[in-house]
């Protein structure tokens, strides 16, 4: 018989619940419960008109980029991507210290990767104007029609706001899910790009982070045959749900603008990177053009649930204080995600530079697409 010897006892001291939490790591809050930036504050003030910004020239700043990116890059210690078809994170890059060429190669990046996510930031510490000067870079900024900016100033700043002192986020999608894809904005006539949030202060300990998904691998992932049927067509963009929820607010609701509605490709060309991409969202996007409304319907709901479950070309952005996201809507769909606690505070800005008219894609028969997708040679699919 195997000798057997006895084994010590290990005494383990028992770990409290209290001892637990106290190791969890929490995210910075003020110990009176007061907010960290109380100059973002939300104000609302229906009596508030703006005039709408009206036809201008854009130059995308990613055309004079130089695509080894020696200045964006210079100083990054790390960079990693989130997911292979969108999002890129970048270590030891101060996006406020970046020159003229260093924003030209940010927004050629972004117009790659779809997303960037930059930490550690002091871009929520420059002030109002300095925050514009270096997003106005990028085209002018747009003032939403109905979302708070803060009290101090500075109608270009959105403001996102959700405690318990502010509900209006979560009364907005009260008796539905709050997970809604979308681009912002894509009833303008000339829509985002490169587009900003700064958080500054974050959920307690997880949650309210944003996720985003390509809309370029949106198109390419579907068969080139059903993509050529989508080339050519265009659809009717409004924020009128947006604004009958806002009107929901009785006497306090803003509304600074008129209700959008303006007419976009279903596929759209960057101007820089020159990919295609799905340009459809859930939010604003109403009906197909020329289409019967149940024929709308149909394919629309097909691509809404294409965006929506296919994580294989999404990824999701964890936030903390002082990250900037910077992401081009051109080439994304994204969404926020309500799963924290209701009255914690999430509190963050956002800069929204407008860009070009969408560009519709060419309409092709056979572009020699499907010869280059690998993997549907690999599997006979052409």
């Amino acid at each position: 018989m195997p000798l057997i010897l006895d084994q010590p006892k290990v005494e383990q001291t028992p770990v409290s619940l209290k001892d637990i939490n106290k190791a969890r790591l929490s995210r910075p809050k003020n110990d009176d419960g007061s907010p960290l930036y109380p100059d973002y504050m939300p104000f609302y003030d229906p009596l508030e008109k703006v005039e709408d910004l009206g036809v201008f020239e854009h130059f995308d700043p990613g055309h004079r980029a130089d695509p080894s990116f020696p200045n964006l890059l210079a100083g990054a210690t790390k960079f990693f991507d989130l997911s292979p078809h969108v999002g890129t994170e970048i270590h030891g890059v101060q996006v406020s210290k970046l020159d003229s060429k260093g924003l030209d190669e940010l927004a050629l990046l972004a117009a790659q990767r779809g997303a960037l996510v930059f930490r550690d930031q002091d871009f929520g510490d420059l002030g109002f104007e300095k925050q514009k000067e270096i997003v106005r870079h990028f085209g002018p900024l747009h003032i939403h029609g109905w979302a708070p900016h803060p009290a101090a100033g500075s109608v270009e700043h959105m403001i996102i706001y959700d405690h318990k002192d502010d509900l209006r986020v979560r009364r907005s999608w009260a008796g539905k899910s709050p997970v809604q894809w979308h681009t912002d904005q894509s009833p303008e006539p000339q829509t985002p790009g490169t587009t900003f949030i700064c958080m500054l202060e974050s959920p307690s300990t997880a949650g309210g982070d944003t996720l985003i998904s390509s809309s370029v691998q949106a198109y390419y992932s579907l068969s080139p045959k059903f993509r050529k049927r989508l080339e050519g067509l265009t659809a009717v963009h409004s924020n009128n749900d947006g604004a009958a929820a806002e009107l929901k607010n009785g006497k306090d609701a803003v509304m600074r603008r008129e209700v959008l509605s303006t007419e976009h490709p279903v596929v759209i060309v960057h101007p820089v990177t020159k990919k295609k991409a799905l340009y459809v969202n859930p939010v604003y996007t109403k009906y197909i053009v020329g289409f019967d409304k149940e024929e709308s319907d149909y394919l629309l709901n097909f691509l809404y649930n294409h965006i929506a479950t296919r994580q294989d070309f999404s990824c999701r952005v964890r936030y903390e204080a002082g990250t900037v996201l910077v992401w081009d809507q051109r080439v994304t769909n994204h969404s926020q995600t309500l799963d924290y606690p209701v009255g914690d505070r999430r509190h963050a800005f956002r800069l929204t530079p407008l860009a070009n008219k969408p560009i519709p894609a060419m309409v092709e028969e056979d572009d020699g697409e499907c010869a280059r997708d690998v993997q549907r040679m690999q599997l006979n699919l052409c």
